[in-house]
């Protein structure tokens, strides 16, 4: 289940990112943090294949549990698996046509509304009518949980993998020079230099 809320941490971990006034984590499962490893991986290598092993050492991720992941996106239809030598896996879909939220629900369905969750087991006894404590804080939950799946959806594999060429930064232009002051040719007076077809009128000759 996709939340904004932050996932538990318990012991000193928990009290060291509190201090530091973040929230780490939104809560996702497991194998959902490896499918976003998984896909991302695979739209920044492109036509390129990679393996289970490649990406397992590379984010840290046990090869078994990645395994499994690779095989579901195969079976959902966001990524190919070619066997033999120079196999592995690619994406099936164009990386801009996915977003992370696509690769989410995979594994992590959409929440459901506060009402619901209200309506679930574990949830405390009281007053839940419209215009409670109970049900303002279930349509917080709603706001938040809401941004946090729009911002997964507003996030291409593409602009994950900096692939997308919108969001490629721009190359430095060179600063074109100033014009340079026009020189006075050598021997000839700064008042006699403006003199010719273009230059402006000439002072009237003393008496």
């Amino acid at each position: 289940m996709i939340s904004g809320r932050p996932s538990p941490t318990p012991g000193p971990r928990r009290e060291a990112d509190a201090s530091a006034g973040t929230m780490r984590d939104v809560r996702l499962s497991k194998s959902a943090r490896y499918a976003l490893y998984a896909a991302g991986s695979m739209a920044a290598a492109g036509d390129r294949p990679v393996t289970v092993g490649e990406i397992a050492a590379l984010h840290g991720i046990p090869p078994p549990a990645l395994a499994k992941v690779f095989q579901q996106l195969v079976r959902v239809g966001l990524a190919a698996g070619t066997r033999g030598v120079g196999g592995g896996y690619r994406l099936a879909r164009r990386a801009k046509d996915v977003t992370l939220l696509d690769v989410l629900h995979v594994y992590d369905p959409p929440a459901p509304s506060g009402a619901a969750r209200a309506a679930g087991a574990g949830r405390p006894r009281g007053p839940i009518g419209p215009g409670s404590a109970t049900d303002r804080l279930h349509r917080l939950f709603d706001e938040v949980d809401e941004m946090v799946r729009c911002t997964f959806a507003s996030v291409s594999l593409a602009t994950l993998a900096g692939t997308n060429r919108r969001l490629a930064p721009r190359a430095p232009t060179a600063e074109r020079p100033a014009a340079a002051a026009p020189r006075t040719p050598v021997g000839v007076r700064p008042e006699a230099a403006g003199s010719g077809p273009h230059a402006g009128p000439s002072k009237p000759p003393r008496a």
